[in-house]
């Protein structure tokens, strides 16, 4: 087999000097994208990844070659964290714990959540005055509040400012960084927000257990599982970080998007004072609302929150005639698939009526949400939660950008660089 396509050096200083220019590594993956094809390595002292990108690498992840591209890896920051979380098991593991948990993510619970919704949403409203708002905070205060009252049935409101540290640490901690290069490296702080939130976390098992009957939302249900304390705060705090975080990004790329498309607001208040006007939304008028459906789609592929996947090879693998040797490291980008203009005309615009357009797509073109058995456990909750907040801060607010264009930051999710700031004021009735 053909050797996989490895930067030049020539390469590598294009990559670099996009990466200064645009201020974030994405920049310099587009550059080796589009100049080696859908799979490259990136040679670094300690780390030697193999990426694959494009339909075809998705297909292969996320559905034919599901068994033999493991998730966990030991001693990654991610599987430390998360110890045992459905996120990072594989097998026969990984299926059991998602059947656990599938119930209170599914479908038919989502009508009941979303008056928690709308509700969480609300209150936090009730709190925005005219002014610039940093998005991502904001956004992630409300995703907080809604996965906790929803998924646990507890108000973290009264905790949010003694646990937002050890939040925003524990995100800190699985995202990229120089681990990957130095592994051992020292990262003071990470044991004792770990700590902080495992004790809130195991606080709410414990003043479940001392209820007369565990409930049916998501930890109840993992109690009903019979599950020890260690495995379902495993579950918990895999919900807490990753499902609000992801949740997170979407909000505030979409309000820094429709901040600068006040072509698309308009569009969109037309279509929301249309619908439902200014009372809060029911389930059935959220599918009502194809514009808003477009919007989180487009925003979903310029920037999808969980935009690289990671994986090892369990054995050796054929691709497109390369070889990835078992034991390797693979990273599959979702954000370079959603950026080829191979598919997406004009791939970095804002179009979110590319989605309403006729004709078929290319299968696994747009998997913000993955794909195959895998897929994101909370794909459907994410997105009536966004389009419910959205909704209501549409129904209030005008956004307008303030500040220029947020650069790309990997996170654990794809962020707006310092949080997007977004100028809002109140619509005239």
């Amino acid at each position: 087999m053909a050797a996989i396509p490895t930067p030049t050096a020539a390469l590598a200083r294009r990559a670099l000097g996009a990466m200064i220019e645009g201020r974030d590594v994405l920049s310099g993956l587009r550059v080796f994208h589009a100049a080696l094809g859908d799979i490259f390595r990136i040679p670094l002292p300690g780390f030697d990844p193999i990426m694959v990108a494009g339909p075809e690498a998705n297909r292969l992840v996320l559905t034919g070659l599901r068994n033999d591209l493991l998730w966990r890896s030991e001693g990654d920051p991610v599987t430390e964290l998360l110890r045992h979380g459905v996120l990072v098991e594989d097998g026969d593991s990984h299926d059991a714990l998602r059947r656990s948990m599938n119930p209170a993510l599914h479908r038919r619970m989502l009508e009941g959540y979303l008056t928690t919704m709308l509700g969480v949403t609300d209150s936090a409203l009730a709190g925005w005055s005219e002014g610039e708002c940093n998005a991502l905070d904001a956004m992630r205060a409300i995703a907080l509040r809604i996965l906790t009252a929803t998924l646990f049935r507890v108000d973290i409101a009264p905790d949010l400012a003694r646990l937002w540290k050890s939040v925003i640490k524990s995100i800190e901690y699985i995202s990229p960084g120089p681990w990957l290069v130095v592994p051992g490296l020292p990262r003071p702080g990470y044991a004792r927000a770990r700590k902080t939130l495992d004790d809130y976390l195991f606080g709410l098992i414990a003043a479940r257990r001392r209820a007369a009957a565990p409930g049916d939302d998501l930890l109840g249900l993992l109690m009903d599982a019979g599950m020890n304390d260690d495995l379902i705060r495993d579950q918990l705090l895999t919900l807490l970080i990753a499902g609000h975080d992801t949740s997170t990004a979407l909000l505030a790329w979409a309000l820094h998007l429709l901040a600068r498309h006040p072509d698309v607001q308009d569009r969109l208040w037309a279509e929301i004072d249309g619908a439902v006007g200014n009372a809060p939304p029911s389930f059935e008028a959220l599918a009502r609302l194809p514009l808003l459906d477009h919007v989180v789609d487009e925003t979903l592929r310029l920037y999808p929150p969980i935009h690289l996947g990671q994986r090892r090879a369990a054995r050796a693998i054929d691709f497109q005639g390369y070889e990835i040797p078992a034991g390797r490291r693979v990273l599959y980008s979702i954000f370079l698939t959603h950026r080829d203009p191979t598919h997406w005309p004009d791939p970095h615009a804002f179009r979110p009526e590319r989605f309403g357009e006729p004709g078929p797509r290319v299968p696994y073109t747009f998997v913000p949400f993955g794909g195959g058995a895998r897929n994101c456990i909370g794909a459907a909750f994410a997105q009536v939660e966004v389009k419910a907040v959205l909704v209501r801060i549409l129904q209030r607010f005008v956004l307008q950008a303030a500040g220029p264009l947020p650069r790309l930051r990997m996170a654990a999710t794809l962020e707006p660089a310092h949080g997007a700031r977004v100028q809002i004021r109140p619509r005239k009735a």
